[in-house]
C-alpha cells in the first residue's frame, strides 16, 4: 500500500476524532478522556496503536466513545476473510474511527458511525456508514438523517446511496427479534475498484470516507440540539434501558466490528466501549404503548423512502 495514501487517511481520521470530541464533549459540557495506546511487535496478534476517547457520565452523553486505531497483523481474522477467502493468511493494515453515542435523554437517539480502511498487500478497500437508534422516534429526525446520508453519498456518486441504504437495512437486522436495530442510514463494506455493485477508485473511496464522517457529525449534532433538553419521565427512562438491551444483543451477536476486534486480539475495553453504561432485559416489554409507537419504524416501515 502506498504510504502517502495511508498517511492521508490517517490524518483525516485524527482530525475527525478531534472534531467529534469537541462537538459532543467540550461543547456539550462533557469531557472525553483520551487513552493513547501502543502495542509493539511481538505482543499478541496485533501491533500498532491508537487513541480511544471515552466520555462517561457527561451532562448530555451518558456514554460516548470515539476510538481511532491503526493496527497491523500477520494474518486477517475470520471476520474479514469470510467474505474474501482469497485473502486468508495475508498480512494486513487496518485503520479507522469507530463512534457510538449513548445520550442520557431518552428522547435523544443512540447513534453509531464507523469509517475504516484496510490494506492487505496489493489489495485495499474502504468501509463505513452510520445509523440511528431511537427509543422514541421523531419523523423529522428520520428525514434529516436519511437526507444527510443521501447527500454524503451523492457527493461521490448518485449510485451509492440506494445500495448503501439497502445494505444498512439488511445488516442492522436482529434476526432473532424480527426487527431492525434502528431506523437505518447507510452501510458499505469491502469497497474498492473491483466491487461488483459499487466500484470506486481509491480517490472516490477516500472522498466517501470524508463525506460520511463529516455528514454524521453535522446530522447528529443537529438531532442532539433538538432533543437533548426535551423533558422526560421515569417511564421513558425505563423504556430507554429496555431498548438498549436490543443494542447490546446486536453488537455481541452480529456486529462484524466487534467480532473483528475480538478475533484479532484487539483491546477488549476499547472494543466494548460501544456498550451502553446501563441496559435492562425483562420478560416481555415493560411498556406496550411505547412499543406501539416505536416498533412500526423497526418493522413495517423498514426500507421506507423517507425522502420521497
Amino acid at each position: 500500500m502506498n504510504n502517502d495514501r495511508a498517511s492521508q487517511v490517517l490524518a483525516y481520521l485524527h482530525s475527525l476524532q478531534d472534531r467529534l470530541c469537541d462537538s459532543f464533549g467540550t461543547q456539550m459540557g462533557g469531557t472525553f478522556l483520551r487513552d493513547a495506546w501502543q502495542r509493539p511487535a511481538g505482543e499478541g496478534k496485533l501491533q500498532g496503536g491508537g487513541v480511544t476517547a471515552v466520555q462517561e457520565a457527561g451532562k448530555v452523553m451518558e456514554r460516548a466513545g470515539v476510538a481511532l486505531s491503526d493496527v497491523r497483523g500477520s494474518q486477517l481474522p475470520p471476520a474479514a476473510t469470510a467474505r474474501n477467502p482469497q485473502l486468508a493468511g495475508r498480512e494486513f493494515r487496518a485503520m479507522g474511527v469507530s463512534v457510538v453515542m449513548h445520550p442520557r435523554n431518552p428522547h435523544a437517539p443512540t447513534s453509531h458511525m464507523n469509517v475504516r480502511f484496510f490494506s492487505a498487500g496489493d489489495v485495499w478497500w474502504f468501509g463505513g456508514g452510520f445509523d440511528l437508534t431511537p427509543c422514541i422516534a421523531y419523523e423529522d429526525d428520520i428525514v434529516l438523517w436519511h437526507r444527510a446520508a443521501r447527500d454524503a453519498c451523492n457527493a461521490v456518486s448518485p449510485a451509492i446511496y440506494p445500495l448503501a441504504r439497502r445494505h444498512c437495512d439488511e445488516y442492522f437486522w436482529l434476526k432473532h427479534r424480527n426487527e431492525s436495530r434502528g431506523i437505518g442510514g447507510i452501510f458499505y463494506d469491502d469497497v474498492n475498484e473491483s466491487t461488483p455493485d459499487m466500484p470506486l477508485t481509491w480517490e472516490q473511496g477516500f472522498a466517501l470516507m470524508q463525506q460520511v464522517g463529516n455528514a454524521y457529525h453535522d446530522a447528529y449534532l443537529e438531532v442532539m440540539h433538538r432533543r437533548r433538553d426535551t423533558h422526560s419521565e421515569d417511564r421513558e427512562r425505563r423504556y430507554q434501558l429496555y431498548r438498549r438491551g436490543r443494542y447490546v444483543e446486536f453488537n455481541l451477536v452480529f456486529d462484524r466490528g466487534t467480532l473483528f476486534g475480538l478475533q484479532s486480539g484487539g483491546r477488549t475495553e476499547a472494543i466494548l466501549v460501544s456498550m451502553p453504561p446501563a441496559a435492562h432485559w425483562s420478560y416481555g416489554s415493560p411498556d406496550p404503548q411505547m412499543d406501539a409507537k416505536l416498533l412500526p419504524y423497526l418493522t413495517t416501515l423498514r426500507g421506507k423512502d423517507w425522502l420521497a
